[in-house]
């Protein structure tokens, strides 16, 4: 028997991202034990409304202590143990080496047996409503793979970080949403609610009124769950390290 505690790490690119893709999920995970740490790629200084006209440094730092505040909340009532931010660019993330980095740090860091990331493959089926090619998803999920095998277990891979301390560390499970093809199911039945909840925390960008939303979110768990036999559910492509 171990003592060691049960991590698992979330790298996304944006506030909200989680709570989307896999917020039912991580609350049910962390009911069970679970350690888990949120990584969000981005400042979500890009965040503001589509016709605003003040974008300047000033702007995007004011909606980015917005969604970072709010992403807190959100984080905590889904049951998570913290949340890092990495404070790139929003809007203009890329696959880069110090990104890479950034992010095998937070696994050595953390010890992560359990990875969840988002999909590296454009979508054209779109979820709630959205289409699921947003660039700087697709720069984090690639990172995030990349960090994942072989650099994290491989001290080799970045050897400033063992400089730092931080060892190599070996991903057991990676949990990939979004992705084309879907081979696993968490069911969601009994923290759909949670998931609501936390959604509900990121006001400046879904509105107070989220009704609708809800709506959406309940239809779209059901026709998941429905494909792997569950009530409610989020899927993902899951791989065994």
């Amino acid at each position: 028997m171990t003592n060691e505690p049960r991590t698992a790490l979330v790298v996304v690119a944006h506030p909200d991202d989680a709570e989307f893709g896999c917020g039912g999920t991580l609350a049910a995970w962390a009911a069970e034990g679970w350690e888990i740490t949120l990584v969000i790629c981005t400042d979500g200084g890009g965040g503001g409304p589509d016709d605003a006209t003040d974008v300047g440094p000033v702007a995007r730092r004011h909606i980015s202590d917005i969604r970072k505040a709010e992403q807190r909340v959100a984080a905590e009532v889904l049951g998570l143990k913290e949340v890092v931010f990495l404070d790139y660019p929003d809007g203009m993330l890329q696959p880069t080496l110090e990104l890479r980095r950034d992010i095998v740090r937070q696994i050595r860091r953390v010890r992560a047996q359990r990875v969840v990331c988002q999909s590296p493959d454009r979508v054209w089926t779109p979820q709630y409503s959205i289409p699921r090619f947003h660039p700087d998803h697709l720069a984090a999920a690639n990172a995030t793979l990349a960090a994942v095998y072989p650099a994290a277990q491989n001290g080799w891979d970045f050897p400033e970080l063992l400089a730092e301390g931080y060892r190599p560390c070996k991903v057991r499970e990676l949990y990939i949403t979004g992705a084309p093809v879907l081979n696993y199911a968490v069911d969601i039945s009994a923290t759909i609610e949670r998931k609501l909840a936390a959604l509900r925390c990121h006001v400046s960008q879904l509105g107070t009124d989220q009704t609708e939303l809800a709506q959406m979110v309940r239809q779209w768990a059901a026709e998941r769950g429905k494909e792997f036999g569950l009530a409610l559910a989020e899927a993902f492509h899951r791989v065994e390290n």
